[in-house]
């Protein structure tokens, strides 16, 4: 089964405490397992820690969540080779991919090193739902603000853009996204840059922007945009964009 068109949903969210484990999936990754229609079998997911550096603790953390939920879940690691031999033929077979945090620019350097950016397209094209959760969420765009270089944020502009947008995650939780955000898009190191507040993810059919969701009610996602104004300088616009509350 395969979605009806290209489909990501791109988040900063989707995990909660677990009852008897440490964690289980929230609302969003279960979204994005009807994104793709999977129906009549457990659903098929791959998650990418690359991002975090594969850790294997983690991966252990979604596995149990996996079995809660009732998925299918595998594993695809890139360190210290990756552990599938066929990858482009074993993301083809799934339903979602889902990739999680981290540093988003050492993520996208394994990913092209492996030939996983053209890949991506392959299996996006096919109708295999990408989706993920900060990294994972701003790699499918051409870029957004990252804390791969270090604690004070910068721009990343070399993502996937697979999405003709840039993307701000975490933007009601961390106190540098926001004003960032709006510094780059004013500067033009950004495009028209689309963010979600903690919780909260957005649905691409295509490159168009279907939809935003959140499992967590009252949190809102934002598109941003450059206004040139009255003055000689531009500065950037910011703009609600209305969530459905999936709870």
């Amino acid at each position: 089964m395969a979605a009806e068109q290209p489909t990501i949903l791109a988040t900063s969210g989707g995990y909660k405490p677990g009852h008897r484990t440490r964690l289980e999936f929230n609302h969003l990754v279960h979204h994005a397992v009807e994104l793709s229609g999977a129906t009549g079998r457990a659903p098929r997911i791959t998650h990418l820690g690359t991002a975090g550096g594969d850790q294997r603790a983690f991966n252990s953390d979604l596995s149990d969540a996996a079995r809660v939920a009732g998925f299918d879940l595998a594993h695809l690691n890139l360190f210290s080779m990756p552990n599938i031999a066929n990858m482009e033929e074993h993301l083809l077979e799934q339903d979602v991919v889902w990739v999680n945090g981290g540093s988003v620019a050492n993520l996208l350097a394994v990913w092209r090193v492996h030939g996983l950016d053209a890949v991506f397209r392959r299996v996006w094209e096919a109708g295999v739902v990408l989706a993920g959760v900060s990294a994972g969420s701003i790699c499918w765009f051409r870029g957004g603000t990252t804390d791969s270089f270090g604690p004070d944020l910068r721009a990343v502009t070399n993502g996937l853009a697979l999405l003709p947008y840039d993307n701000g995650v975490h933007y009601d939780s961390e106190p540098q996204r926001r004003p960032l955000v709006h510094q780059l898009v004013a500067a033009g190191t950004l495009g028209e840059t689309h963010c979600t507040d903690d919780g909260v993810g957005l649905v691409y059919r295509g490159t168009a922007l279907a939809e935003a969701v959140t499992e967590v009610e009252g949190k809102q996602a934002w598109r941003v945009t450059v206004h040139a104004g009255d003055g000689p300088e531009a500065v950037a616009l910011e703009e609600p964009i209305e969530t459905r509350f999936l709870g």
